[in-house]
């Protein structure tokens, strides 16, 4: 409500959620919205984040199981992994990867999945397989995906922009 206080995404995510119980879409967007407050440096605790993500998921996935809650799940692992990249890696990391494994699965087109997998080798030590160089050709092919991609209405459709840039990093 304009000028009663301050508006709150994930509340009204929630309620939506809550009132479509028959569709995983609003809990995905709870779940993405909740994923972005993941990336705030000035978040205290991003492993309760990461819970609260996977919670929304867990409800989406219960409706229909696809590509795009493991690409989400892929983030809230991410984000508990880098709370400490060194400790975590072995188990966050793994994780990580494992989400994007099994939304590779369900679709080998979702670009949104080669985006964050670029993104993972893009952040990793050349010494330890990553780097830009390693990056750049899944970039590509997440830039090209999404160019030949043709969204529905509401679908998931986040990325594009992000793995152009990326891309443009990679030259």
């Amino acid at each position: 409500m304009i000028g009663q206080g301050r508006f709150d995404g994930r509340q009204t995510q929630r309620r939506i959620g809550d009132a479509e119980k028959t569709q995983w879409l609003p809990y995905y967007y709870a779940a993405l919205a909740q994923t972005w407050i993941g990336w705030r440096p000035d978040l205290k605790d991003k492993d309760a984040n990461a819970e609260k993500i996977r919670a929304y998921l867990a409800k989406a996935e219960a409706l229909d199981k696809n590509s795009e809650l493991y690409a989400v799940e892929n983030m809230s692992y991410t984000q508990e992994m880098l709370v400490d990249p060194q400790s975590r890696y072995m188990t966050k990391g793994r994780d990580a990867a494992t989400s994007l494994q099994k939304g590779m699965q369900l679709d080998p087109n979702n670009p949104r999945l080669y985006y964050l997998q670029g993104m993972s080798i893009f952040g990793t030590p050349p010494q330890f397989g990553g780097g830009k160089d390693k990056a750049k050709p899944i970039f590509e092919k997440s830039v090209a995906l999404f160019n030949s991609a043709k969204p529905q209405p509401l679908a998931p459709n986040w990325g594009q922009k992000q793995a152009e840039d990326m891309l443009a990093q990679c030259k």
